[in-house]
């Protein structure tokens, strides 16, 4: 409720005052801060345990084949839905090009200008434990998947490690759990600075393309991804959602789908999934499972190409898209990511064209929104949907937790105090 009212009270703000609206950016941009600094150890306790544990590493491949192929498929109609919605509506045309939009534009293509030979070298850390410190969670997730691995060949002899682990992941959600105090006042700062920069105008200017996206995320979340939950485990993609309430609420306040990544991790394997599989699937989703940046990336290439009259193909939308998609892997949390790899992947590939990357700076933050919303809604349905098919779920405990009946608790984000046969504890390493 905090959350609500301090963002109802920044678009106010926002309007009414907007030069000091936008000196309010560092509020928001502060708390980011503080969730992103958390995140790296989040996910390396969570995959160290989540490995570390299982007695077989057959049961992590597993999951992490099965993960893979299905963040492929679902990619694959991600992008084939906002190619047809935007073949459709072409929502770019009659829009014209000022000098002052195409400088924009280049300055985004230099910053997202990279191959897939420095994406895949930059997954390898400097050292062990400058991965929990370089930002990057690529690798933080290789170097857990090694230590969990290791644990695993340890045999017995591993198990007051993962006791460790353990503590250490308890602690972790310690801290996280005071930080999120601080979500009303970031929430607050980030959405008062938005308003304040770009006002009413900007909303009107490019409506057009902001509504076709939100509606062909929408379809795909609900159409798509809620079918398929529902044929799959008889789950309503409206339970689950009500469940996850509060960290679509912080995704829509910071535009960042990170914000809500250890508290995802935490409420999944509240609802029964076990460790090694959430362990995975998220961390991994948050790299891999970028279905509101595959929307995002296909809807704006073809705005951007009908805005410079030079409407693509379709040989050349699949190529550009298909780069696209890979060249934004790791970079799904990141407020911004989204722009600068539709400039990288317009430069690399249509260089003619990145000079319209500029007609939607202005809007990129809303559009941000949905990305993250998007990401984050694909990333929580995979983690149900493979967690039943590896038997990774409690589906009893699922049910209770989706009906309100075991209620998460929001002070430790931990269950400590849970009696259920649902346990935070580490299985027994076998040899």
């Amino acid at each position: 409720m905090a959350v609500i009212a301090a963002v109802a009270l920044g678009v106010v703000v926002g309007l009414v005052s907007p030069d000091f609206a936008v000196k309010l950016k560092p509020l928001g941009e502060g708390f980011v801060g503080l969730i992103t600094m958390m995140i790296q150890p989040v996910i390396f306790c969570t995959i160290i345990l989540g490995v570390g544990s299982v007695a077989s590493a057959a049961k992590v491949g597993k999951v992490g084949a099965l993960a893979l192929g299905y963040f492929l498929v679902m990619s694959t109609f991600a992008l084939t839905i906002g190619l047809v919605v935007g073949n459709i509506i072409k929502p770019g045309s009659g829009l014209d090009l000022n000098e002052e939009v195409a400088s924009a534009g280049a300055a985004q293509a230099a910053a997202g200008h990279g191959s897939t030979t420095e994406f895949l070298l930059g997954i390898i850390p400097d050292s062990l434990f400058s991965s929990l410190t370089s930002g990057e969670v690529l690798q933080t997730l290789l170097v857990a998947l090694l230590i969990g691995f290791a644990l695993q060949q340890m045999g017995p002899t591993a198990k007051p490690i993962l006791t460790v682990v353990e503590y250490t992941q308890k602690l972790v959600f310690r801290v996280l759990a005071m930080i999120m105090w601080a979500a009303p006042i970031g929430a607050f700062g980030a959405i008062s600075a938005v308003v304040g920069e770009t006002g009413v105008d900007a909303l009107k200017s490019l409506a057009l393309l902001m509504v076709a996206f939100y509606l062909t995320c929408l379809l795909f979340v609900f159409g798509v991804l809620g079918t398929v939950l529902k044929l799959a485990t008889g789950i309503n993609i409206f339970s689950l959602f009500r469940y996850l309430a509060r960290e679509f609420l912080l995704i829509l306040a910071t535009s960042s789908s990170e914000s809500a990544l250890p508290r995802l991790i935490a409420k999944m394997e509240h609802a029964g999934i076990d460790k090694t599989t959430v362990g995975i699937v998220v961390p991994t989703g948050y790299s891999f499972n970028l279905d509101g940046t595959a929307i995002y990336l296909t809807m704006a290439t073809l705005f951007i190409a009908e805005a410079m009259g030079d409407p693509l193909r379709i040989g050349e939308q699949i190529s550009l898209l298909v780069f696209m998609v890979i060249a934004s892997k790791g970079a799904a949390g990141v407020t911004g990511a989204g722009l600068a790899t539709l400039a990288g992947g317009l430069q690399s590939h249509r260089p003619d064209l990145v000079d319209g990357v500029g007609l939607i700076v202005g809007i990129d933050r809303f559009m941000s929104e949905a990305r993250a919303l998007t990401n984050f809604a694909g990333n929580s349905i995979a983690t149900v949907l493979i967690g039943s098919w590896t038997d990774g779920l409690d589906r009893e405990r699922l049910d209770r937790v989706l009906a309100g009946d075991l209620p998460f608790d929001e002070r430790t984000m931990v269950d400590d105090d849970d009696d259920d046969d649902h346990t935070e504890h580490p299985a027994p390493v076998r040899a």
